[in-house]
């Protein structure tokens, strides 16, 4: 391309390849004098000498294109959060770590009254700087599938903390299991993972700090709120109070919730966290994706059967959420993924199941990646919930199947530890799924 004839104006860009023509002197002092003008009339000032001497702070913020533009995703404040402090009874002055001979004296301190609770990688929901849980399982995946995700990290941990045992005092019933009237954890002791972690906690009025932050500063608009692992009754209060304000910005916000409290019959929180759960927190979700434990706690029936799964399904319907997510039921030895969508409320809902093949290894962060592919896809199939729940399992699938590879492949046995997921090498299966596992409708 031959240069352009015409010379080049001020305030214009050259064409491509052109040269530019040399300013004479007194032009290039005249343009000079013009320029502070040309700046003064282009800000939004105040008649103040604080304003005048600062451009910045009178220039207009710039719109969230997220929410400015068209788009099929939206805004996402994920807040994942856990707690390394917590008393659970007054004669314990906290949870602590504790040695076998710590152990056996317990036990003969309080005869009969404690079992014991292997919890899995209990730590799931912080973001952590050595392994894939929490925020940092959650937010690259929203991201790989649109999403502007805001991460609030109510724990800041070196490394994910592995598994917990747990000694836990029940108040037994004959004819009731006894997780269903689990009173008091006194303490736990970590027997699985790192052997260290290191790292901080966010407390209610730290949170209660950021959301004015950003409520200031008009940053309060939210497409949707995402929550995981919640250490303490305090915490999930406030998590409650930024829903409320949410939804006084936004009306229409989607509050996703995975309500972590435990799995396979062994509860890793508060036992007071679960009345809080399923008195306040169903009530105003949007989606729930408890796991097989987790729903028998929330709405108080044991679950043998996928008839036992569905209508626990409808309790939650009935109490809150339309849409709820068995993520793992395991019935007969077979993992199902069964899924509930009331689209009008006291109509039936459109329930399906999804059978899930076991994977022989153990995933750190698994259930935090779930609940954000559940909350991306179903979003950009707002009406088909069945399709969203295949492109998350599909992808669910694709990344665990490539840790487990990727880990065979360096020699290691799968078996013998916690794998971390292979988010970053799995980008590409998750923006583009293939899907192996359909779902099947209930009739």
């Amino acid at each position: 391309m031959g240069a352009s004839s015409q010379p080049w104006k001020w305030g214009c860009s050259p064409p491509l390849f052109q040269q530019r023509q040399p300013f004479r002197r007194d032009e290039t002092k005249q343009r000079l004098m013009l320029l502070p003008r040309r700046l003064h009339l282009g800000l939004r000032t105040s008649p103040s000498s604080s304003a005048r001497s600062s451009g910045r702070s009178a220039m207009s913020p710039p719109p969230i294109l997220s929410l400015a533009l068209p788009s099929d995703t939206g805004r996402v404040l994920s807040i994942q959060s856990h707690t390394v402090h917590v008393s659970f009874h007054p004669f314990f002055a906290s949870s602590f770590f504790v040695t076998l001979l710590d152990l056996v004296l317990l036990c003969a301190f309080f005869p009969g009254l404690f079992t014991w609770a292997l919890a899995g990688a209990c730590l799931s929901d912080t973001m952590d700087k050595n392994g894939y849980v929490g925020n940092k399982s959650a937010v690259f995946p929203l991201q790989l599938l649109g999403y502007d995700v805001d991460p609030i990290n109510s724990v800041q941990f070196s490394n994910h903390t592995g598994k917990l045992l747990y000694i836990t005092s029940f108040q037994q019933s004959r004819n009731q299991r006894p997780h269903l009237r689990c009173e008091i954890i006194c303490c736990c002791v970590r027997v699985h993972g790192y052997p260290t972690f290191k790292g901080h906690v966010l407390n209610g009025q730290q949170l209660c700090d950021l959301i004015e932050g950003l409520s200031a500063n008009n940053l309060l608009y939210y497409t949707h709120l995402l929550t995981g692992y919640i250490g303490s009754v305090s915490f999930l209060e406030t998590v409650l109070q930024v829903v409320e304000r949410l939804r006084v910005v936004n009306p229409g916000l989607l509050y996703v919730c995975d309500p972590v409290m435990g799995d396979e019959g062994k509860l890793y929180v508060s036992p007071d966290l679960v009345s809080v759960y399923r008195e306040k927190v169903v009530p105003v979700a949007s989606m729930l994706t408890p796991n097989h434990f987790e729903i028998e706690l929330l709405t108080g029936l044991r679950i043998t059967s996928e008839s036992d799964g569905l209508k626990a399904c409808n309790i939650l319907h009935a109490a809150g959420p339309s849409k709820v997510v068995i993520t793992s039921l395991i019935i007969k030895e077979k993992v199902f993924l069964i899924g509930s969508h009331q689209k009008v409320k006291g109509q039936s809902p459109q329930q399906f199941k999804i059978v899930i093949p076991k994977i022989p290894a153990y995933f750190t962060g698994c259930g935090d990646l779930m609940t954000a592919l559940l909350l991306g896809w179903s979003n950009k199939y707002p009406d088909n919930l069945e399709k969203a729940s295949e492109l998350a399992v599909s992808n669910l699938q694709a990344v665990l199947q490539r840790t487990l590879a990727d880990y065979t492949a360096a020699g290691f046995d799968p078996q013998s530890s916690s794998l971390e997921i292979r988010l970053v090498q799995s980008q590409d299966d998750i923006r583009n799924p293939e899907i192996k596992l359909k779902a099947e409708s209930y009739t």
